[in-house]
């Protein structure tokens, strides 16, 4: 068998970390431009005359700085995660993540059916900002993909040394493989979304040494998201 050699329409496989390097190179850049478009945008705002103009260029700087953000959260969707670990009590922790879904979410409210145990004090070791943020994915990802009428159920409880979060979705007529959904990341792309979301929300639990597993019960219409996290060790 002679040598294989590689031809200009193989295709090649790139490694994740070498694709991660390349958008967040490629988002510096962008970014370095966006902030010089801001910046001579700052200053044609200075010079022009009447508020019509004043008022097309304040636009634009809007438009510039959306895009800017929306560059910083890729870069941040494909980043290390870094915990900043400290107690948090159940209670504390899932307050905070009902009034983070409220805000991010407006019409939450009549959405989110909100159930939480009893042992509010119980203690756990978390990055509270980190771990929200991988909550909110897995909150993003039911708003966006709503599919069934009901209410989507959040039921947060306590056994033995072990913290627990169910989001269940009412979804009709489901198909797929939701126990897979995010282990491998850039597989679905949306505007706005580029299958990032449950990857980092796969990530962010992980790092918690805790688990992240969805199943869609058929019997019952639901698509099931439960996150299991470890109680701290404080009173062992």
């Amino acid at each position: 068998m002679g040598n294989l050699t590689a031809t200009p329409d193989a295709e090649t496989a790139v490694p994740l970390p070498k694709v991660i390097n390349f958008v967040r190179q490629l988002s510096h850049d962008l970014r370095n431009s966006l902030n010089a478009a801001e910046l001579q945008a700052a200053y044609i705002s200075e010079i022009s005359e009447g508020d019509e103009m004043k008022d097309e260029i304040k636009r634009l700087r809007a438009m510039v700085s959306e895009l800017g953000t929306s560059l910083q959260r890729l870069t941040s969707a494909l980043g290390d995660i870094r915990l900043n670990p400290m107690e948090y009590t159940v209670g504390d922790f899932m307050e905070d993540l009902r009034q983070k879904v409220s805000t991010q979410f407006p019409d939450a409210s009549d959405a989110v059916g909100w159930q939480v145990g009893a042992e509010k004090d119980a203690i756990l070791e978390i990055d509270p900002q980190l771990l929200q943020q991988g909550m909110l994915e897995l909150f993003d990802n039911a708003m966006r993909h709503r599919c069934g009428a009901g209410k989507m159920i959040v039921e947060a409880d306590v056994k033995g040394k072990e913290f627990s979060i169910t989001i269940a979705e009412p979804k009709i007529d489901f198909s797929g493989n939701p126990e897979m959904w995010g282990y491998e990341p850039l597989q679905t792309f949306s505007h706005g979304h580029y299958g990032l979301g449950l990857h980092r929300a796969r990530r962010i639990i992980a790092a918690h040494s805790g688990e992240l597993d969805i199943q869609y019960d058929r019997g019952g219409g639901c698509l099931i998201s439960t996150v299991r996290l470890p109680l701290s060790n404080e009173g062992d």
